[in-house]
């Protein structure tokens, strides 16, 4: 029911669509086209590792075929058993090296960008912008020009084909404290404020209020640290030569010939490679989500 004018006649009602009628087809079709780019993007990152598990499972004769079939005909274990038996390549022990050696170097970068991160981020003392910009200048250095330097400094220290060589000169990571120092300038300074009236200290501060509240950045860190050193390839070969102290990444390139590639003993070996990475993104997806949101807060 209309309400008529002071002239005594009733408003023409408005025709046309109502301002929502056209909007529906339009968010419908974009929100089609963005699923079907994900599960795009999805086929595009997942074949690769689909490959890897189907070839795993081949013979030797069944990987060699051309052209190559999906499904592996018969299923065999052969990759599997040449990965696990220690007698012709240790790839156990080398499995064992990467797990030590990629943990030790998350904790100890943890350890390190965390407390330099929260000394720039909170502490005021001269030259903190400048220390903090000569920090971040050296993600610009290549890492290939400090091989040589890197591998007098731990020649001197002895630490040639020992874990330790891959363990500490990473450490010091600049990224690390670039990241962690990020998130927390995002943290509210009324809870350290707070802690400071109940008689906390400055290490205390750090220890149990920081470092708790810090947890995503913290897990976010750790894991892409310990990829780095899971994956490093490079370095290991100029500071590792015996067969039982190489990691796992130049110990699978040893399972590769040099006139003929033995597919599955290699794609067993990556798959071996591939599990501690997927479960730890996996258990630490939540993290490291909550982690690089909060860090582009403040700067």
């Amino acid at each position: 029911m209309t309400t008529p004018t002071r002239t005594g006649r009733a408003p023409a009602p408005i025709r046309g669509r109502t301002p929502s009628a056209g909007r529906a087809p339009a968010t419908g079709l974009r929100r089609a086209a963005l699923y079907a780019t994900l599960v795009g993007l999805a086929l595009v990152f997942l074949t690769p590792l689909v490959w890897m598990v189907i070839t795993s499972l081949k013979t030797y004769t069944g990987a060699q075929r051309i052209p190559p079939t999906w499904l592996p005909d018969p299923i065999s274990g052969y990759g599997y058993e040449q990965v696990l038996d220690n007698s012709a390549n240790p790839v156990l022990r080398w499995f064992a090296n990467s797990m030590l050696a990629a943990t030790a170097h998350a904790l100890l970068v943890l350890a390190t960008a965390s407390a330099a991160a929260y000394a720039l981020a909170r502490m005021r003392f001269r030259g903190r912008r400048v220390l903090f910009a000569l920090i971040v200048g050296t993600l610009f250095i290549p890492p290939t020009s400090l091989i040589i330097p890197n591998f007098l400094i731990v020649d001197e220290l002895n630490w040639i084909d020992t874990l330790a060589v891959v363990v500490v000169p990473g450490a010091a990571s600049a990224f690390g404290v670039f990241f962690l120092r990020q998130f927390f300038l995002s943290l509210p300074r009324e809870l350290e404020e707070a802690a400071v009236l109940d008689g906390a200290n400055q290490w205390q501060i750090f220890w149990k209020v920081v470092l708790p509240l810090s947890r995503p950045a913290l897990a976010t860190l750790a894991v892409l640290s310990f990829l780095t050193n899971w994956n490093d390839f490079l370095w290991p070969i100029f500071v590792l030569f015996s067969p039982e102290m190489l990691t796992l990444p130049p110990g699978l390139g040893l399972l590769q010939g040099a006139y003929n590639t033995d597919y599955p003993v290699l794609m067993a070996g990556a798959m071996l490679a591939s599990l501690p990475v997927l479960v730890l993104f996996v258990l630490a997806q939540r993290h490291i989500i909550q982690g690089v949101s909060r860090s582009g807060l403040k700067g």
